[in-house]
């Protein structure tokens, strides 16, 4: 199973405009709509399982992207690269669709559990009072997935029609 989700996204070129809003016990962040219902949008005839898994894999970047927008509107908000980890990282495929969304690179951990580490290093800097720079030396090897930056600006529509279809599943 997990080797078809790998493969299958990557054997279609496109969702045939098909959009996956997993909203399926509301929206969590940047909507936080308790409300909103779970939707696959712009089912057609000709729309395999490789299309739904697909569009069920672009959701997660769609909201991440929406997430980054959020943190974005504060003023001392920039990202430079993505640190991943977690079960759907190992999809090389997934990791990619999301640097070349966000425009950044995406760096992928082997360490499983990478939000532990940071939380660690986090607290070894405010208590021996160190910088950022002087805890590099404890991360982990990454992978890193750099940015198409001409499927960036491609991938900008695909994923303002999936704001549209949040916005369905929201009732607007």
């Amino acid at each position: 199973l997990t080797e078809a989700l790998c493969a299958l996204p990557a054997s279609v070129d496109s969702t045939l405009g098909v959009y996956f809003v997993p909203a399926l016990t509301g929206l969590g962040a940047p909507w936080w709509d308790e409300n909103a219902r779970g939707l696959i949008h712009g089912l057609s005839r000709g729309v395999t399982r490789a299309h739904l898994i697909r569009a069920a894999l672009e959701s997660i970047t769609y909201q991440i992207a929406d997430v980054v927008v959020a943190m974005r509107q504060q003023g001392d908000f920039s990202l430079k690269a993505l640190m991943v980890d977690g079960g759907p990282t190992k999809n090389d495929w997934l990791m990619q669709y999301q640097a070349d969304l966000l425009g950044c690179p995406v760096l992928r951990s082997d360490v499983a559990e990478l939000s532990a580490m940071g939380a660690a290093l986090l607290a070894r800097k405010a208590l021996l009072g160190l910088e950022c720079t002087e805890l590099r030396q404890y991360l982990p090897e990454h992978v890193t997935f750099t940015p198409d930056m001409a499927r960036h600006g491609r991938l900008q529509k695909r994923w303002h029609e999936w704001q549209h279809a949040v916005g369905l599943a929201r009732g607007h």
